[in-house]
């Protein structure tokens, strides 16, 4: 039986309410997968550092699965092109998780060389979106 956007908010609200940090969820057809870094007494894992490839380019690859979008809505200015300077904290793009949106930042400086997702599809945990120059 499929979770409705009912079901999925009250999982939300449940989580919310409890001291839970980190909880995954994978059934037929759903992943859910929730990391809270406000539980109080709870310190947020860092996430992994974007590792150098041989070439000095650093990947931003995607922190879930997901559908990946470059703006906020159709026909809008991309949040960043090639070319663009971003910092650790520019918003590069969105990933929609069952109806949710999710803002992704860049988490380093650079310029951006290569955009390596198409916009509107989907993308799987750890997939490169954006590959960056220091």
């Amino acid at each position: 039986m499929p979770l409705s956007d009912d079901d999925v908010r009250e999982i939300l609200r449940l989580i919310d309410e409890s001291d839970v940090c980190e909880l995954r969820v994978e059934t037929g057809g759903l992943s859910l997968y929730v990391l809270r870094d406000d539980v109080p007494g709870v310190a947020p894992e860092a996430p992994p550092p974007a590792a150098a490839a041989e070439d000095g380019l650093i990947t931003i690859t995607s922190p879930m699965l997901g559908t990946f979008y470059r703006a906020e809505a159709p026909g809008a200015t991309p949040f960043v092109a090639e070319g663009a300077r971003v910092e650790p904290d520019t918003v590069v793009c969105l990933i929609e998780v069952m109806k949710m949106m999710n803002s992704i930042p860049a988490g380093v400086a650079g310029t951006v060389v290569e955009i390596c997702a198409e916009n509107a599809e989907p993308v799987e945990f750890g997939a490169p979106l954006f590959r960056v120059r220091p």
